[in-house]
């Protein structure tokens, strides 16, 4: 099933969290590490502290093992839709440039969303 998922940052875990995507270490969860790598490499964020991706689950529960695995680490408030297909509907930021900006940029340390 494909959903579109909308998620807010904790900014104060975002350069664990770039550094979890790049490392490996979330890469080589079985079975979606991957996927949620993927995920992330494709989510914009579309306002202060919002993301928005589509993503594949096949569980009863979406994203039931990625949320326990990662996002519930990284992110709050996450609502998922259950779409047919992927529009290009979300419009906004990379947020893996976001990532790799907030990661590599010492001067974010103390970053503003907006």
């Amino acid at each position: 099933m494909l959903y579109k998922v909308k998620a807010k940052i904790d900014k104060l875990k975002m350069k664990a969290f770039f550094t979890a995507l790049t490392d490996g270490s979330i890469a080589d969860q079985e079975p979606d590490g991957s996927y949620i790598v993927n995920a992330m490499q494709k989510a914009v964020k579309t306002d202060g502290n919002t993301l928005e991706w589509y993503q594949e689950c096949h569980c009863k529960t979406p994203l039931k093992h990625e949320r326990e695995t990662v996002y519930d680490e990284y992110l709050y408030d996450i609502e998922t839709t259950l779409v047919d297909e992927i529009k290009d509907d979300i419009k906004g930021e990379s947020f893996w440039d976001c990532l790799e900006t907030w990661h590599f940029d010492e001067s974010t340390l103390d970053f503003d969303f907006d």
